[in-house]
């Protein structure tokens, strides 16, 4: 969400049930010709749902403890579980407005703003 031209606001993003997140993604090791081996990842995203709009217009596929090992062992690479992408229920989600000094480490900055 933006506040101006220039400034952005975070906001931090939890579950209701306080239990942590899990994103859908996709990791890889490869190698150059004559380099190291090269661990690479990424998250997947979705659309955005209700409680995300306001924020962005995308949101990281969230992954629901039943869909754990589906997503894990997918099977037949050729038919990966794509059902599982998709935005996650805004129900279950929280969404509040936190400080811009998000490249800090400190709890406090999970507290909401004013």
């Amino acid at each position: 969400m933006r506040l101006d031209a220039k400034t952005k606001q975070p906001f931090a993003i939890a579950l209701k049930d306080s239990e942590p997140l899990a994103f859908a993604g996709l990791w890889e090791s490869w190698r150059l010709k004559d380099g190291p081996p090269l661990e690479t990842f990424t998250i997947l995203t979705t659309s955005e749902n209700e409680l995300m709009r306001p924020i962005h217009d995308r949101m990281p596929v969230i992954l629901d403890p039943k869909d754990y090992a589906r997503w894990l062992d997918a099977g037949d690479p050729a038919r990966p579980p794509v059902d599982l992408l998709r935005p996650y229920p805004a129900e279950k989600m929280l969404a509040w407005p936190v400080s811009g000094q998000v490249g800090n480490n400190d709890p406090a900055l999970l507290e909401r703003l004013a």
